[in-house]
């Protein structure tokens, strides 16, 4: 439908949806006639917007009223953005996220940097890794019968388990069984480590050294607390809520109880994440706009993200806001931030 479009509508929807975004009120004909930059009269105008209306671009939200976009043509819009884009400068950007000392620290610093730049809600996600390595394992007395297991694996993640011992043991006897179980099993995945200390459990010859068979226990317990999960790290939630307290526009869309089906998409992480997962499909940049979602919480909103890599997996960064957004600098930001985390993780 978008091919039927002549060159004076592309131009007059794209100067309709650019001033509907910025004020959050209906764009008369009279003030596009004025302001569109092709010379036309309000009358030209008023049957470009009626075309435009009939093919589902634009609606009237009030008889008396100028138009507004529909999300067929904010789509119409935002892809035009996607075709001119330019990369943009991260230098400064990049310099900051080189600060944080550990992966998890960095991706909480870019969800931040998105929130603070774009004005929304914004999200980092780092899938499960099903080859992360174990790097050490500690093992901490807290008392008599009790020792802390505590895994840490490559990415940063830490677990950690309270085990109940049948017998009592020193530090310095936990000391050795975690030198035993490093000097074994570290650099292995998690589940190579699991399968391994298993089979070294079964071993008949094992079971006349009782430190390193209480070792081998001590770790086998505290590596089956260790479940892979996707990271999710989200900031910025108090501007989706200030907006929706500002613009007639956004008051209209974006009601208490559209707010509360956000949060708790937001509180129950897993269905986020798999949200994401769906529509992220391929590198580069996505582009979500209303009732474009799958789930019709999400109508009211629009969603910009783009992949990252490490070197191992892609990621995911993007923000979420009303599809009243801003489109260029949401995009631009984000597509930003994603170059530069690449290049940071990567080492580059």
């Amino acid at each position: 439908m978008a091919a039927d479009l002549t060159d004076r509508q592309r131009r007059i929807l794209a100067r309709l949806v650019s001033e509907y975004i910025e004020q959050g009120e209906p764009v008369s004909s009279s003030w596009l006639a004025g302001h569109s930059g092709l010379g036309l009269s309000s009358a030209t105008v008023r049957n470009l917007l009626a075309r435009l209306e009939e093919q589902g671009y634009v609606r009237q939200p009030h008889t008396s009223a100028g138009r507004i976009p529909t999300d067929a043509g904010y789509r119409l819009y935002v892809d035009s953005l996607l075709h001119a884009r330019r990369r943009q400068s991260t230098g400064d950007l990049e310099s900051r996220l080189r600060r944080a000392s550990t992966a998890g620290d960095l991706l909480e610093n870019v969800s931040h940097e998105l929130a603070r730049a774009s004005h929304q809600i914004a999200f980092a996600l780092t899938p499960a890794s099903p080859i992360a390595r174990l790097r050490h394992i500690t093992f901490v007395k807290l008392d008599s019968r009790r020792v802390l297991v505590i895994v840490v694996a490559t990415g940063d993640q830490i677990t950690h388990k309270m085990v109940e011992t049948q017998e009592p043991y020193d530090m310095s006897a936990l000391e050795q069984a975690a030198h035993y179980i490093n000097a074994e099993f570290a650099g292995l995945t998690l589940l190579e480590a699991r399968e391994a200390i298993v089979a070294r459990m079964r071993e008949d010859r094992m079971l006349y050294d009782a430190l390193l068979a209480r070792a081998l226990q001590l770790a086998h317990s505290g590596l089956d607390e260790v479940h892979q999960e996707d990271t999710l790290h989200v900031q910025g939630v108090s501007f989706l809520v200030e907006g929706a307290m500002g613009a007639s526009a956004d008051r209209e869309h974006i009601t208490l109880e559209t707010l509360r089906a956000l949060f708790r998409l937001l509180e129950e992480k897993h269905r986020l994440v798999e949200l994401l997962t769906s529509y992220i499909e391929a590198d580069g940049l996505t582009v979500v706009i209303g009732s474009e979602h799958t789930s019709p919480d999400m109508h009211p909103f629009s969603l910009v993200a783009s992949t990252f890599h490490d070197g191992q997996r892609t990621g995911t960064v993007g923000v979420i806001g009303p599809t009243r957004m801003r489109y260029q600098r949401a995009i631009s930001v984000v597509d930003g931030v994603s170059q530069a985390v690449t290049r940071v993780l990567e080492g580059n």
